[in-house]
């Protein structure tokens, strides 16, 4: 009872609206923010997939506006979940790792170093972008995804009003998983074989319907396309005849320690991938039903990026370098997509930076609302690039002290311009690349450029700094005659590689 009286506190207090701007303004938009799981860049017709059929995410893209230098806050779920969620780099929240992922007391592996410690939960007293949204006047809905905590730390503890599959695991893991029936605690079971990326748009839909005549806020977080790899039947069969008819075949190239997929065949991923997008679509169709289109905030993106060296290998991020669990841009860089008729010309394409926790102040300032006078946000609002304005020059970083169940190692990152520095940390080796020449990450400068090594280092460590980054601990167990921990998806490395589909 003492949580959620202080949970309710909370609420009425994270934002005060902005002056001259009352709760009833109906120039206020309404918001539909749609997060997908493990989906790379390239995985979208309108970021270059030729494979993937993504008809309704590519029709958003075209009225409204793409990014192509969006970033998730890391390269893996929980702490870009938590940054979306906070407005802040994961570093403040403590959620440094996917949540689940071994402590350092468990660690068993045969690694340089012991992962960080993490925090596995978004603690009840953060102020949240749902409690924000709320105390500015929206009814608020989640459907998806959240792994955001144990019970108790939920979406509707969290400013939810209306919580539709949200609880404490990373995928649809109950049940026939994503189909019912689902064995999910916070979503009742559908007709045997009903499919959950379509019940979640129908939850959406109807929540929209009933909220038509006051600002709403609906974040849509996709289970998909996280594995388990399972699509329905109609599209796995149709992306067979298309692999067979392209004549597209499986092709590998190396990530050390793993193999990464090069080519976009995956029949079963390019399912799944059709139906989020066949969700999407429903969403958006209730949007133009009941007429409210053009004073709609819709935001499109991802996670983290797409699965491309471990658990069934589906996707290819080319030209991007890996996958979810590493810091080059496979990792990270994420499709992004935003519409809003009223405020924003359609066909825009945008290249400034942008990362995860833009998109609390971005929802703040066009709620007309205002954070809490303690509340720090470490993101800035998106709305000047709406307009066609610039946003302040900075840089992003990334503080990963973990190793991915993908292969990749701990390590830090941080971008300014068009130059991109990592530091891994079982070294100190850093890399050094110009994304504007180089962006597959081939060419390493920083034997060429000491100089901008040394700047870029010394703000990234400025930065862990300010934000309180953890570091990983060197490892007594670690034997180096032995093979190395990174190297093995367990149970076994790649048994989809001689596989075409």
């Amino acid at each position: 009872m003492l949580v959620t009286t202080v949970a309710l506190l909370l609420q009425a207090v994270t934002t005060v609206p902005s002056a001259g701007l009352s709760a009833n303004d109906p120039a206020r938009p309404n918001v539909v923010f749609f997060l997908a799981d493990d989906l790379g860049q390239r995985d979208l017709g309108c970021y270059g997939s030729t494979f993937y059929e993504t008809p309704n995410l590519d029709r958003l893209a075209r009225e409204g506006a793409r990014f192509t230098n969006a970033y998730a806050a890391c390269p893996v779920c929980s702490p870009t979940r938590a940054s979306i969620m906070s407005g802040q780099w994961p570093q403040r929240t403590g959620i440094t790792d996917y949540i689940g992922a071994a402590a350092p007391a468990q660690w068993n592996r045969n690694t340089a170093l012991r992962p960080a410690p993490y925090r596995d939960r978004l603690k009840l007293d953060s102020p949240t972008l749902a409690k924000a949204m709320k105390g500015a006047g929206y009814a608020t809905f989640f459907a998806g995804k959240w792994h955001l905590g144990p019970e108790g730390f939920w979406p509707e503890n969290q400013g939810f009003d209306i919580n539709r599959g949200g609880h404490d695991r990373g995928g649809p893991y109950g049940g026939n998983q994503y189909f019912s029936q689902y064995g999910n605690p916070r979503l009742e079971d559908g007709p045997p074989g009903e499919h959950l990326p379509d019940r979640l748009a129908n939850e959406t839909a109807k929540f929209i319907e009933a909220n038509k005549d006051r600002p709403f806020f609906a974040y849509f977080s996709f289970y998909s396309v996280h594995t388990p790899l399972m699509a329905r039947d109609d599209l796995k069969q149709k992306y067979e005849e298309k692999r067979q008819r392209l004549g597209l075949e499986a092709k590998w190239g190396r990530e050390e320690p793993r193999d990464v997929r090069l080519v976009q065949e995956h029949t079963v991923y390019a399912g799944m991938v059709e139906a989020m997008d066949l969700a999407v679509g429903k969403v958006l169709a209730k949007l133009d039903e009941l007429k409210l289109r053009d004073n709609t905030l819709v935001i499109f993106t991802s996670d983290n990026g797409g699965l491309s060296t471990s658990e069934g290998w589906p996707t290819s991020n080319l030209p991007l370098r890996g996958g979810k669990g590493w810091l080059y841009e496979g990792g990270i860089r994420e499709p992004l997509i935003v519409r809003w008729p009223a405020v924003l010309k359609a066909e825009r394409v945008i290249d400034t930076p942008v990362s995860s926790p833009d998109f609390f102040p971005t929802l703040l300032d066009a709620a007309g609302a205002k954070p809490a006078a303690d509340q720090k946000l470490d993101g800035l609002s998106l709305l000047p690039l709406l307009r066609g304005e610039s946003l302040s020059d900075r840089a992003l970083c990334w503080h990963y002290p973990h190793y991915g169940n993908q292969g990749g190692a701990p390590g830090a990152a941080i971008r300014r311009g068009e130059w991109k520095l990592i530091e891994w940390f079982e070294d100190s080796r850093v890399e050094l690349f110009h994304l504007g020449h180089d962006l597959g990450e081939q060419t390493n400068l920083a034997a060429q450029q000491p100089e901008r090594v040394r700047q870029l280092t010394d703000e990234l460590h400025v930065w862990q700094k300010e934000v309180g980054a953890v570091l990983p601990t060197r490892n007594e167990s670690h034997d180096p005659l032995q093979p190395n921990g990174r190297a093995a998806n367990r149970p076994a490395d790649n048994p989809n590689k001689n596989a075409t589909k």
